[in-house]
């Protein structure tokens, strides 16, 4: 078995070393297409958020229940238990079919039921029998008049069915000034970030795959040759040929042959 076969047969078998300074030095040298990566991505988001994301506004309501199992006396403990213990069933009313239909009569909106429902977010803080509805519409003065309508649905429904004493405007659903979503500076974070990892991966994955042979250490690591000597090439010299770097695997089959 001649040199060649022996060397062939162990690059074939060698296993991936990877040296980590090497490979951070690498991808320190290119750490300014890492950068650049980042920022292009982070406009691009930018830009994607602008152009194809419709910007939703959030109009909250808050109402207070009351609930009283005594008409004729104070409320007491065991009610305010009881009134937070029905609060989820509230919450069940603001998104039934009945309350949903009525909103779209009243406001005569070009929208089905289950439309609607989506856009619809019911929330009550915990041991409290306050009710939040959050309603979310590209248009700010169409959400808040989805909230107040939904309000005064839910109200009649609640005081209806769940025989409730009385149900209160805690607060009147606002005007929203400033989208809710999208986060412009959420989606730039996110797509600089994605950059930054791209870049990153797609370097660190060059270096693994490439095995050009660049020192002499690597002529004796994979063709198990030794190096007699080397021959300094003067950097900012003109090269009158440019030459690729063969990879150790051609370089050994052209020695094979």
């Amino acid at each position: 078995m001649n040199q060649n076969s022996v060397a062939n047969r162990e690059f074939e078998n060698d296993e991936i070393n990877i040296d980590l300074t090497e490979l951070f030095l690498a991808v320190w040298s290119k750490i300014h297409l890492v950068i650049l990566a980042g920022i292009f991505m982070a406009l691009l988001a930018f830009a994607g958020t602008k152009m194809f994301i419709t910007p939703m506004y959030s109009s909250t309501t808050k109402m207070y229940v009351l609930t009283k199992q005594d008409s004729s006396a104070g409320v007491t403990y065991s009610d305010i238990q009881t009134g937070t213990q029905l609060t989820k069933d509230y919450m069940e009313l603001v998104k039934s079919r009945p309350v949903l239909e009525q909103v779209i009569a009243v406001l005569n909106l070009d929208m089905e039921a289950e439309e609607l429902e989506e856009t619809i977010t019911a929330e009550t803080p915990v041991d409290t029998r306050i009710l939040t509805i959050i309603v979310e519409n590209q248009d700010p003065k169409m959400a808040k008049e989805i909230a107040d309508a939904l309000r005064e649905s839910v109200s009649i429904q609640i005081t209806e069915i769940m025989d409730a004493d009385s149900v209160n405007t805690f607060e009147e659903g606002n005007l929203p000034t400033e989208p809710s979503s999208p986060s412009v500076v959420k989606n730039m974070a996110i797509g600089g970030l994605l950059g930054l990892i791209i870049a990153l991966g797609i370097i660190v994955l060059i270096f693994v795959l490439d095995d050009t042979i660049k020192t002499p250490d690597d002529v004796e690591h994979y063709l198990g040759l030794n190096v007699l000597t080397s021959i300094p090439i003067q950097e900012g010299v003109k090269k009158s040929k440019k030459v690729k770097g063969m990879s150790a695997r051609k370089f050994v089959k052209s020695m094979k042959r």
